[in-house]
């Protein structure tokens, strides 16, 4: 099964089953933002194409935001951890280790912008999955990492489905 599949399977699967759509949304978007997951779950697309469907199959959007919020702040939360209990071993976890490359720009990136890297990380694809790993790593207070998180999540989900939203309503699809 390809990722057009998926992305269909799911699509189909939301404008089917409505009551089950915000669940779905949190799903995906934990999956987009956990260090491991986030190699295999390409999220951010199937999100994009649910966002466009909100206005045509008559979705609410404020569930979904929330959905998504929840979903990305429960993903980072679980990076966070790891990277908390294990320190830089996990970075010879697999798939880590295959990619020391993403580790790397997470490390540098983290350590350029501190706090507002969190919240900046979460709008770059890999970078979005690292970060926090890295910020637990690092040792990053858990108060600050979850106050960041928390917003940057926020804001991540309202800017990844609004858009989408709005234009399917300017649309009058």
């Amino acid at each position: 099964m390809d990722f057009e599949a998926i992305q269909t399977t799911i699509v189909a699967f939301v404008r089917q089953n409505q009551s089950w759509a915000p669940f779905i949304v949190a799903a995906l978007a934990f999956g987009e933002s956990v260090a491991f997951l986030s190699l295999f779950v390409p999220a951010t697309v199937i999100l994009i194409a649910i966002s466009a469907f909100i206005g045509v199959a008559d979705l609410e959007f404020w569930p979904l935001w929330l959905g998504a919020a929840i979903g990305a702040t429960t993903g980072d939360v679980v990076s966070y951890a790891l990277g908390r209990r294990f320190k830089t071993s996990i970075y010879r976890m697999w798939p880590l280790s295959s990619h020391p490359q993403l580790v790397d720009r997470g490390e540098r990136f983290f350590c350029r912008h501190g706090l507002w890297g969190v919240f900046i990380g979460r709008f770059f694809g890999p970078a979005r999955a690292v970060v926090p790993l890295v910020a637990g790593v690092f040792g990053m207070q858990l108060p600050l990492f979850m106050m960041v998180n928390l917003a940057s999540a926020f804001v991540w989900a309202f800017a990844l489905l609004a858009p989408g939203a709005g234009l399917s309503e300017y649309l009058g699809w």
